[in-house]
């Protein structure tokens, strides 16, 4: 009985010290947030208050919503469709080649691994927005900046999704392949790609998704597209115009999701 309960105690200790250390966490991320709250004004109630029926009368000037000018709206919406499926696409090609060097079990050397992951740990890092500010002073205002900095940025993540794949791929064909004599290039084609090829569609479709939404968000720095057409209205404080505008968006983002969605069934199926 003693011996028991003395294991009892030491259970009831040790539970005891688990739960008073993730109070301590809970404690310190719970002031982390606090801290961070106040520091961009989240509690600043009496500016909040203030801004609140500002924020309503705005919207009551966005009505009824204007469009009036539809027409002038279609070449900036296929600009940015355009700019958004040219950006994923460059964005895949170049995440292709490095994904194989980042990923551990298809990396050349040591040297080409951390590199390759330098590249996308850089890539990633940069916002597009940033990009396409620079891109926009280098080659000049249009899709082109635009195109660009969706492609680089993209590379970060679209080509840290393909490593993380082609480290997890069953090394059962790998060995099969070189058992038979296969070079690298025919492992990588016939026993990786294979396996990989259902997530990286995904993550691709995924990626088109986030880039026609940032798209528009890059508009703002003259890259073209229907977000010029928002800001251009927002300055000339035209809000009746932003609403149909922003109605627009709202129908092709889930014109694009409903899309991507039903071409990702499609490659995941083959």
């Amino acid at each position: 009985m003693t011996t028991s309960r003395k294991e009892y105690d030491g259970v009831l200790r040790r539970q005891q010290r688990i739960w008073l250390e993730l109070l301590v966490k809970i404690s310190l991320v719970g002031a982390i947030v606090a801290l961070s709250f106040v520091l961009v004004g989240l509690l600043d109630l009496e500016r909040i208050s203030q801004g609140i029926p500002d924020f309503f009368g705005m919207l009551a000037e966005m009505l009824p919503p204007d469009f009036t000018r539809a027409k002038d709206w279609i070449e900036p919406l296929i600009d940015t469709i355009a700019m958004s499926i040219a950006g994923t696409a460059l964005a895949i090609a170049l995440s292709l080649h490095i994904a194989f060097l980042a990923a551990k079990n298809t990396t050349p050397h040591p040297v080409g691994f951390w590199i390759a992951r330098m590249i996308l740990n850089i890539t990633r890092a940069v916002p597009e927005l940033i990009l396409g500010i620079i891109l926009v002073a280098a080659v000049g205002f249009g899709t082109l900046p635009g195109v660009l900095a969706l492609g680089l940025h993209s590379v970060g993540m679209v080509g840290k999704f393909f490593a993380e794949a082609i480290e997890h791929t069953d090394e059962a064909p790998v060995e099969a392949a070189r058992a038979v004599g296969a070079n690298e290039l025919q492992i990588i084609w016939h026993s990786i790609l294979p396996q990989v090829f259902p997530q990286m569609a995904d993550v691709a479709f995924y990626r088109w998704e986030y880039n026609f939404r940032a798209s528009m968000v890059l508009g703002a720095v003259g890259a073209g597209g229907i977000g010029f057409e928002i800001i251009g209205a927002l300055r000339l404080l035209k809000y009746e115009e932003v609403s149909a505008l922003l109605i627009v968006v709202l129908l092709m983002v889930t014109l694009v999701d409903t899309l991507s969605n039903f071409l990702r069934e499609k490659f995941i199926e083959i």
